[in-house]
């Protein structure tokens, strides 16, 4: 269930914060009973954009799947990135 504050209450930023890390999940402001902006931590954003990013390139990846292009085996990358990183 989403947290939801009236926007008076950023005046105890301490508390925000800690609500913030605790809950690692986005905390909704209203305004005058309306949505006006969301606070998070950083390491909630910084979730939220690997997630994006990796939804973008999922996405990314079906177009050229239903567009018949040409794709890296898997295996063969994996083996490249493991010899590039000194791992066997």
């Amino acid at each position: 269930m989403p947290e939801i504050r009236p926007i008076k209450d950023l005046r105890n930023t301490t508390e925000i914060s800690e609500l913030c890390h605790q809950i690692k999940e986005p905390v909704f402001i209203t305004k005058n009973g309306y949505g006006d902006m969301v606070v998070m931590s950083m390491e909630t954003y910084e979730n939220s954009l690997a997630k994006l990013e990796l939804y973008q390139k999922l996405a990314e990846a079906e177009t050229q799947i239903k567009n018949g292009e040409q794709l890296l085996d898997g295996e063969e990358v994996f083996k490249t990135l493991k010899k590039r990183h000194g791992r066997k």
